[in-house]
């Protein structure tokens, strides 16, 4: 199943984090805290939305950095994405 965005949406992918601290302690799951980097995988047309003209700034492939609580989860063929407006990713990373 493929995933199109409408709008200025844009479906995200979240990056793995690290499960152990950096003195070598692993944390359970409970314990982590939720990623805020993840990769672009789709992007909306843009466009006229709520009668503003929105030029979209983000291409698939690009690591962004999200609001903490942002977005919309999704589960698509076993996989966990999450759809958002492109407001609420506040950075690209370069990694």
């Amino acid at each position: 199943m493929v995933i199109k965005p409408l709008g200025d949406r844009v479906v995200i992918k979240m990056l793995e984090g690290e499960e152990t601290t950096k003195s070598g302690i692993v944390l359970p799951g409970s314990a982590k805290e939720k990623p805020q980097i993840a990769e672009v995988v789709a992007v909306g047309p843009g466009g006229m939305v709520n009668g503003e003209q929105v030029v979209m700034e983000l291409t698939v492939g690009d690591h962004v950095l999200i609001s903490k609580y942002a977005g919309t989860e999704v589960k698509v063929d076993g996989e966990e994405f999450s759809i958002m407006k492109q407001d609420d990713i506040l950075a690209i990373v370069e990694l």
